[in-house]
């Protein structure tokens, strides 16, 4: 695997911080009321939560690789 935990790690937080102004985003839709926005919100939501479970395994891989050797 090529790149580094703390690389992984860091990318993890970057996505976490979009995820937390996307959900930030949702919640000024939802009070607006704008439901078809919201929908779009919430499908980046779940893309954007797909990424970071997926950082946070590779991160996870790296750190077990790493402590192997």
């Amino acid at each position: 695997m090529n790149g580094s935990a703390d690389d992984a790690l860091g990318k993890a937080e970057e996505l976490l911080e979009r995820l937390k102004a996307t959900r930030d985003e949702l919640e000024r839709l939802a009070t607006e009321g704008n439901a078809e926005a919201a929908v779009d919100v919430l499908t980046e939501l779940a893309e954007l939560a797909k990424d970071v479970e997926a950082e946070l395994g590779k991160a996870r891989a790296l750190a077990e690789d790493a402590s192997r050797t």
